[in-house]
């Protein structure tokens, strides 16, 4: 019994650590395509806040990504992507140069 215990605790996190790898590669896409569309440039993306209720208080796998970006190639900017589930719900970027 305690030999299954284990095998089923271990699916549990191989699971959930399959599923924020495939969260994290649909959020550099849309980073990537967000940052495409304003004509800027990806400096880097990370992993930030993981929550499993949303502000709401629904249960969601709620995940935050926060990226930099530069509008002109000498200056670097913050932003964050925001994810429930697998769904991107909000973009927001600091204001930047044009």
């Amino acid at each position: 019994m305690d030999h299954l215990l284990l095998i089923l605790g271990l699916a549990i996190i191989l699971a959930l650590f399959w599923q924020h790898r495939k969260q994290t590669e649909v959020a550099r896409m849309a980073i990537e395509r967000y940052c495409n569309k304003m004509e800027l440039q990806v400096v880097s993306i990370s992993s930030g806040a993981h929550k499993l209720r949303d502000h709401q208080g629904r249960w969601y796998r709620h995940t935050e990504f926060a990226f930099e970006f530069s509008a002109l190639g000498d200056d670097c900017y913050q932003g964050r992507l925001i994810m429930q589930g697998m769904r991107i719900m909000d973009v927001q970027t600091q204001a930047h140069r044009m």
